[in-house]
This record gives C-alpha cells, sequence and structure tokens, in this order.
C-alpha cells in the first residue's frame, strides 16, 4: 500500500464533496486525508485527496474522479515537486510545574500557544505530517487530551502547472 496525494479542482456546487467521497466509498477505496477549500476565484474548490492504494487502485482512483461532472482538473501532487503543509491542534494537560517543558517543546518546532488555562495548553503546529508527527510523539510525556488535525493541503511548484479555467 502507498499513498498519493491528488489536487482537484472542481466546480464550487454544492454537494461535490460528498459526490467524490460516494465514490470512493462505493468503490472501496481509502481516504487518508481530504481537505477543501474556495479558491481565488469563488467559482472553483481546491481539493486535496491523499488516498492509498496500491498502483492499479491509485491509477484507478485518479480515473473514476476524473470522470465525475463537477471535476475540472485531477493530478498528482508529487513530492520532489510540491509543497504539502497540514495543521495541527493539540491539547495538553499542563499543571503550572510541567507548563515551561510543554512550552519549550513548542518553540523548538516553532508551534504557538494559542490558549492557556489553569490546567491545559492548545498548541498550534504546521508542517508536514512527519513534522507533526514528531511533534506529538515529544509530547507522550505530557498527557494529551484532545488533537484535531486538517489533511494535508498542497500546491505544486512554480506556475508551469497552474489551471487556468475558464
Amino acid at each position: 500500500m502507498q499513498n498519493r496525494v491528488f489536487q482537484l479542482l472542481v466546480d464550487n456546487n454544492a454537494g461535490v464533496l460528498s459526490r467524490i467521497s460516494g465514490l470512493f466509498s462505493r468503490r472501496g477505496y481509502n481516504i487518508e486525508s481530504i481537505t477543501a477549500g474556495v479558491t481565488a476565484d469563488p467559482r472553483f474548490t481546491r481539493i486535496t485527496i491523499v488516498a492509498s492504494g496500491d498502483e492499479e487502485i491509485l491509477a484507478q482512483i485518479e480515473k473514476q474522479v476524473a470522470k465525475l461532472v463537477d471535476v475540472r482538473d485531477i493530478h498528482e501532487l508529487k513530492p520532489e515537486k510540491s509543497v504539502y503543509r497540514e495543521l495541527c491542534l493539540i491539547k495538553v494537560r499542563s499543571t503550572p510545574e510541567k507548563r515551561q517543558g510543554v512550552i519549550a517543546v513548542a518553540d523548538i518546532f516553532r508551534a504557538k500557544i494559542i490558549d492557556v488555562n489553569i490546567d491545559s495548553l492548545i498548541i498550534e503546529l504546521t508542517g508536514n505530517q512527519s513534522k507533526i508527527d514528531a511533534f506529538i510523539g515529544l509530547l507522550q510525556d505530557y498527557e494529551i487530551l484532545e488533537i484535531a488535525r486538517t489533511g494535508i493541503a498542497g500546491l505544486g511548484r512554480g506556475s508551469e502547472d497552474v489551471i487556468y479555467l475558464e
């Protein structure tokens, strides 16, 4: 099994995300993460899907998604030609005695403390998946209360692969 990152440009219509995820569900394909947001042109939405499977399944996913009515473009974001980022919010139990240790770990990763409470901190971190996984691993010495991860958002490097839709 391998992961592949697909970027879709779709019409910004109601139900488009449901139709795409429904295709995955009906065919038994696995979605590792999915993010969506409107583009600079409000008529279109950019969707980033991380899918897993063998080479044949991943090729089939690309072909099947491309056939959907609202899909204007689909292509793979290859790691060496793209930038991927993920946002993660982590709530950590933090007594006054342990707070400085949590803050020190956050500083190493250039994470932001975005909320401080009597008994907890919420930390915001952006980066690639391995950076976030490493950060979470270092926080295992503390009690992690909650984690919210957005999934990958990505763009191809440079301007030669930019799609212009009319």
